[in-house]
């Protein structure tokens, strides 16, 4: 999808009507062809695109009228956005900048009542940008009669001051780490995320505990996350729920105001409940979630929808429900075609996965999905996401005792990833494939005393992580080494005590 058609993809019904005549006021001639050309792109039909501009000259104006064309769309949806947006921080602005109009024009009166109610909806909002605005405005003028006390507006100006700090350095860091991870996960960058995090903080001279606002608390959890998800262990960052409950109590009149990021932060708290194993909670989190998402007519249901779907079936599939995993996941891939490409493969591996633990082998119409080579599915979807997708596919040829097409997976995957994994201390993939690799080759040895000591050691590791997907993996191979139902097995272990 290019930049045209993607900006094409999210334009309304009533957009699309109001960009043809936004295009029709704009021509001065009849002979131009510009609503005839997004007529062809809003159907999406390339062919008569192809047809219509195939010979050199039509193919110059093709390039011609699709720049013109593109132009005219930015210019539009800004203009619309801006005139749409209702926003209370919207209310604020428009409240300065026609408050400094006043102020040139001398209205100092007006002027002052403007900026009195922004900084009323401003503080209620929490946005410290704008404050700082309002008070440097005020400032500007507090020499002029009927202005706001000099003393008094300093010193919210100071205060003011520091909250925008900390929020700015916090934003920087969440920006450094978020870099930072993404040369780890789609580059394979080799690195110590946790000092990363320490020396990032106190280089900025900021904490994870500077929680003060929705958008800052959305970027603590969404590091605390992937801290944990690069760790396998999820229980390092339990004691974020219970401060981002307290927040988010204290601030309940504020939560309709900042609702994707009280979406995103819900998300985050059932993400957490769900690895450590709190299938129940995590659910109750996403209830929440999904009446957030239906807040303001549905502003942010298409945003989330699929993550929420795909949580939702993880927590069903490893609740003992598996029918109803699977019918959430199918149902959620057919409903919204046109989605982010990360979370649609997400639904699609765990359908992979779902159906590998009951031995299905609807598994493989779902494996062959992913067409792509593993560096590309590195890039896109990172390099964890890789790994345990070859694992996974390893695991399938197995399941279906196609042995030879599984050695040669585990081959091409020590080629790829031995020294990777050992560069990131994750022997215990390694560790884990030997053993796969030992029972793929020589079913006999998974009963040797030998084996079956050594895999209980890898067990209680899995279980001192009391991560899920942890556990599934070695469940798996004790199913097979037992000779018992995989899901079975996986639902023993993780019900465990």
């Amino acid at each position: 999808m290019n930049a045209i058609d993607e900006v094409v993809s999210i334009m309304s019904i009533s957009d699309k009507k109001a960009f043809i005549s936004y295009l029709d006021r704009k021509n001065k001639r009849s002979d131009v062809h510009n609503i005839d050309f997004f007529k062809i792109l809003e159907t999406d039909d390339i062919n008569r695109l192809k047809n219509k501009y195939k010979d050199k000259k039509s193919a110059d104006v093709y390039h011609a009228l699709r720049k013109r064309i593109y132009d005219s769309l930015i210019a539009f949806m800004a203009n619309r956005a801006f005139a749409n947006d209702t926003s209370e921080e919207h209310e604020v602005l428009k409240l300065i900048v026609v408050a400094r109009l006043f102020l040139e024009h001398k209205l100092y009166k007006t002027a002052f009542k403007c900026l009195r109610k922004a900084e009323v909806k401003a503080t209620a909002l929490e946005q410290f940008n704008l404050l700082n605005e309002i008070y440097h405005t005020q400032i500007q003028y507090a020499h002029i009669e009927g202005a706001p006390e000099l003393e008094s507006l300093t010193e919210k100006f100071k205060q003011n001051r520091e909250k925008l700090h900390r929020e700015e350095q916090l934003n920087l860091g969440y920006a450094i780490l978020r870099k930072e991870l993404s040369e780890i996960q789609h580059k394979g960058k080799i690195v110590d995320f946790r000092g990363v995090i320490k020396n990032t903080m106190e280089s900025l001279g900021v904490s994870l505990n500077d929680v003060l606002t929705f958008k800052s608390l959305y970027q603590i959890l969404f590091i605390a996350n992937e801290y944990a998800s690069i760790n396998n262990n999820f229980g390092l960052i339990a004691p974020f729920i219970e401060r981002s409950l307290t927040f988010i109590s204290n601030k309940k009149e504020l939560t309709g105001r900042h609702l994707y990021y009280h979406i995103y932060i819900l998300y985050f708290i059932a993400n957490i409940h769900f690895r450590n194993r709190n299938f129940s909670v995590s659910m109750d989190y996403l209830n929440q979630m999904d009446i957030q998402m239906q807040a303001q007519n549905g502003k942010y249901k298409k945003r989330f929808f699929l993550r929420w779907s795909l949580l939702r079936a993880l927590n069903e599939h490893y609740s003992g429900n598996a029918d109803a995993a699977i019918t959430i996941a199918k149902k959620a891939l057919s409903q919204q075609k046109s989605a982010d490409p990360v979370d649609s493969n997400d639904l699609k591996f765990c359908l992979v996965v779902f159906y590998l633990q009951h031995s299905d082998k609807t598994a493989f119409k779902y494996i062959r999905a992913f067409a792509h080579t593993d560096s590309w599915y590195e890039k896109r979807m990172g390099m964890d996401w890789t790994i345990k997708k070859v694992l996974v596919e390893i695991l399938l040829y197995a399941e279906f005792d196609n042995t030879e097409q599984a050695l040669y997976r585990i081959k091409s995957f020590k080629r790829r990833y031995k020294k990777y994994l050992v560069e990131v201390n994750e022997e215990r993939v390694l560790a884990y494939l030997q053993f796969v690799e030992k029972y793929i080759a020589k079913p006999e040895l998974a009963t040797s005393e030998t084996f079956q000591i050594q895999l209980q050691t890898l067990l209680q590791e899995s279980e001192a992580e009391h991560d899920v997907f942890t556990t599934s993996f070695v469940g798996w191979l004790m199913a097979k080494v037992n000779k018992a139902p995989v899901y079975t097995t996986i639902l023993e272990l993780l019900n465990k005590k």
